[in-house]
Formats: C-alpha cells, sequence, structure tokens
C-alpha cells in the first residue's frame, strides 16, 4: 500500500473546475497583479484570523521580511526566536542585517519555551518571532506579557498556522503582526508561492503596503520615501486561495480526526510505550496539525525512516539539524549543548502523512509497519 506524505492532487480534484473558472476570469481579464482579487481575498483572511487587516505578499518568508522592514529593524538590532524551526524565521532576521538570538522550545509541543526568553533580552533587543510550529500555537499570553514589559515587537511566523488558536483566539492576531505562507504544503496551499501579514494597526498596514511595492508612495508610484521590495500576492494566487479558503476549516478538521486516529491506533499497538506522540497544549485550543511528527528514541527514527521508504510510506524530517548549528549562521558561534532540547528533538523527530484525504486503512497501514520495524519483525 502506497502512503505519500503528502497528495495534493487528491485535494485539488473535486474542486478542479471551480479553480479553473477562478484562473480563467483572471485570464480573461488580464489583470494579474494586486486590483480587486487581492482586496478581497485579503479581507476574508483578516476576518478568518480575527484582524482588522492584511496584506498579501509574495511567500512566507516575505512576510516575516516585510514586517521586520516596516518595524526598521536593522544591523546592530536583536531580535529572539527558536533555533528548531524553518530556516526563513532567523534568515529574514538575518537579511535585514540583524542579529538572531535563539531561546531553546518546550519539551511537549516544539514552540519556544517562554520562561527562558527574559534571559536573552538586552539593550538591542527590538522584536520576538514566536514560531506557531506544525499547526500549534506558542504559549501567546506570555509572550505578549515580556513583549508588553520591554516594549518589543511580536511578529508571530504563523507559516504552518492558519487557522490554529491559543485561547481560543486565532494565529496573526496577538501580535503586532502575522506571518501566514501560502506554499502548496501549507494547510491553505496556492499553485506556487504566497503569503499573508495579518495587524490590528491601521499605521502598519498602510506601511505594509508601501513597502510591497518597493516603498512607492500611493498617490505618485515613481516616488519613494521608503526602500522596500516587490512583494506582491499574484491575482491568479488569491483567486485560487480565496475558493480554497471555504474549504480550509474543512480540511483541518480532518487533520484533527486523522490525529486523532493515529492516537489511537498507536494507543492500540504493541509500540506505544516506543513512539512520543505530539502533544495537544491546553491554552493551544486549536491544532491545525500541518504536520504529524512523533519522535522515537535510542537513535531508531532514521532505522524507522529507511523502512518505512522501503513500505512505500511517505515521511520527512522537519527540521534535521537546529538553525544554530547551520553552517550559515556559524558567525553567531552556536555550538553543540547551546539548545538541548532542539538538537534532541531534531535527532528524533519524524513527520507521519496526515493529509486530509488519507484514510483509516492507510493510517493503520503506518501504525503496523511501525510495529513491525520496532519489535523487528519488519
Amino acid at each position: 500500500m502506497q502512503v505519500p506524505l503528502l497528495d495534493l492532487k487528491a485535494q485539488f480534484n473535486p474542486m478542479k473546475q471551480e479553480i479553473m473558472k477562478a484562473v480563467e476570469e483572471v485570464c480573461d481579464s488580464q489583470y494579474f497583479i494586486l486590483g480587486k482579487r487581492v482586496e478581497d481575498f485579503e479581507k476574508k483572511v483578516a476576518q478568518y484570523c480575527g484582524c482588522k487587516y492584511a496584506v498579501g505578499v509574495t511567500s512566507g518568508s516575505d512576510a516575516l521580511l516585510i514586517a521586520l522592514m516596516v518595524e526598521k529593524i536593522e544591523a546592530g538590532d536583536e531580535v529572539i526566536t527558536t533555533p528548531f524551526t524553518f530556516f526563513a524565521t532567523a534568515g529574514a532576521i538575518a537579511r535585514v542585517g540583524a542579529k538572531p538570538v535563539f531561546v531553546d522550545i518546550n519539551e511537549n509541543d516544539f514552540n519556544i519555551n517562554p520562561d527562558l526568553i527574559e534571559a536573552k533580552i538586552t539593550k538591542k533587543t527590538k522584536a520576538i518571532i514566536p514560531v506557531h510550529l506544525f499547526g500549534q500555537m506558542a504559549a501567546m499570553d506570555k509572550i505578549m506579557a515580556i513583549a508588553k514589559k520591554h516594549n518589543l515587537i511580536v511578529i508571530e511566523d504563523g507559516a504552518q498556522a492558519i487557522g490554529s488558536e491559543f485561547q481560543n483566539k486565532r494565529a496573526g492576531s496577538f501580535g503586532d503582526y502575522g506571518c501566514f505562507s501560502f506554499f502548496p504544503s501549507k494547510n491553505l496551499g496556492g499553485f506556487g508561492d504566497g503569503g499573508i501579514v495579518t495587524t490590528d494597526s491601521r499605521e502598519k498596514y498602510e506601511l505594509l503596503k508601501i513597502f510591497r511595492t518597493h516603498g512607492s508612495n500611493p498617490n505618485n508610484k515613481y516616488l519613494y520615501k521608503y526602500i522596500g521590495g516587490n512583494f506582491r500576492l499574484d491575482a491568479l494566487q488569491a483567486a485560487i486561495l480565496d475558493i480554497k479558503l471555504k474549504y480550509l476549516d474543512g480540511w483541518s478538521k480532518a487533520r484533527q480526526n486523522n490525529a486523532e486516529d493515529y492516537r489511537k491506533l498507536f494507543a492500540a499497538s504493541k509500540v506505544k510505550d516506543k513512539v512520543v506522540l505530539p502533544v495537544n497544549v491546553k491554552n493551544a485550543t486549536r491544532h491545525i496539525y500541518n504536520q504529524f511528527c512523533v519522535l522515537f528514541e535510542n537513535g531508531q527514527r532514521d532505522i524507522v525512516k529507511a523502512d518505512l521508504a522501503k513500505a512505500e510510506i511517505g515521511t520527512d524530517i522537519y527540521y534535521p539539524l537546529p538553525l544554530h548549528l547551520q553552517e550559515c549562521f556559524s558567525y553567531l558561534g552556536g555550538k553543540k549543548g547551546n539548545f538541548p532540547v532542539s538538537e534532541r528533538v531534531a535527532n528524533q523527530i519524524l513527520a507521519l502523512p496526515v493529509y486530509p484525504e488519507t484514510m483509516h486503512e492507510q493510517r493503520a497501514y503506518v501504525v503496523s509497519t511501525i510495529e513491525k520495524i520496532l519489535l523487528g519483525q519488519g
């Protein structure tokens, strides 16, 4: 039995005609850059996230970058974030010339440990970028309290977490900015790159719109007060994402159901004590499971991954090497042992197929195959 890590065709086929109609309408209009399609989509996303405003941009990576640029964060500044995340989080900080300052993660949810943040704050600290990893939100109550105490900007990295909630409040609605990705593998994925930034500030909203068009004056596009970038969301992507948005809650619910099915299957297995399942944190009231990541101890992860591949089961490692140990960040002086939880998780973690269209039989096959591998029967 084949069980891919992700099957985008299974999602696309039922809505193919609806999407192709929208694409054809954009093509007929020949209006591809910004415009009404983008504006309408932005309003819907803002409402979905519980925010006043949203600005469509080129990618989740650029969403982070533009937020930092609007805040004038630059060389000499420091931004606190996690070393256990996709490269773009710290990459955006480095690209504006600022210094990424890492804080280790929690044992249970893989998100930044808020109890370790204050020790890393200096006079140079300007912002915190918490990451809502795998679709579960970070402890935003504690993070916002710290930010308020020290007058810091908060930029939520919600690339994997659109629609997730903490204390019944949506990702992107806590901080000064919420940054989301529409990369195809995300719960709300486009047909290529795309992203969006949410905010409740009218001033930040207007600046985001200016910065995404090279920093041009809204009344004269050839006059520039700021140095921005080409961060515009395409109308084609907005049209496609607008259609997919109405299905998002259903897909997220299916992922939640699939995750619960995995829990039951592992609980009934002979290896329930050999596989560490993801934890649902109490205040993270809605986990949307962009990934379902489990941990294997005693160096078994790589063996399990290789044997699952032989059984035609797709998996991936998010993430194999924490950012403080990446070569490109060697100038920060990071060493093994600096962030022990991140390092241990990186050596143990494995993502299993959890996309909405997977069937119970496929998940049962995944669990039974893992059971055979760990019991030496594979």
